[in-house]
């Protein structure tokens, strides 16, 4: 059984969870049900399925959960954009969140390399 706490993209992912959270609660209340529930269900499903997918039996199925991980951050992503075309987010904030974002992906697919060889 893999320890999901010692994987460097967990720690990445979770990072970025709480920072959209903090972020999302500036949200307007008309989002409550909208973006802001939307894109923290999206960014936290990357942390929770790569944790899921180490208490699983094989690689196979590891690789499986980090497949929907990567999906999941490409949501979180889309998300990020439209935020910001909404402007509910600021620039700054959304090219921070973007560069963790992509760098998490680019991880998640290396490591999804590594357990397919």
């Amino acid at each position: 059984m893999r320890d999901f706490k010692k994987y460097d993209i967990w720690n990445l992912s979770h990072e970025l969870t709480l920072e959209i959270y903090s972020i999302s609660n500036q949200f307007p209340n008309s989002e409550i049900y909208g973006l802001t529930s939307q894109i923290r269900r999206a960014s936290s499903s990357i942390p929770t399925n790569i944790a899921e997918g180490c208490g699983r039996d094989s690689d196979a199925e590891f690789s499986r959960f980090l497949t929907i991980a990567l999906g999941s951050a490409s949501e979180t992503e889309y998300l990020l954009i439209l935020l910001k075309d909404l402007i509910y987010v600021d620039n700054t904030s959304f090219e921070s969140l973007t560069v963790k974002g992509n760098l998490i992906k680019r991880k998640i697919f290396s490591l999804k390399q590594k357990l397919n060889n």
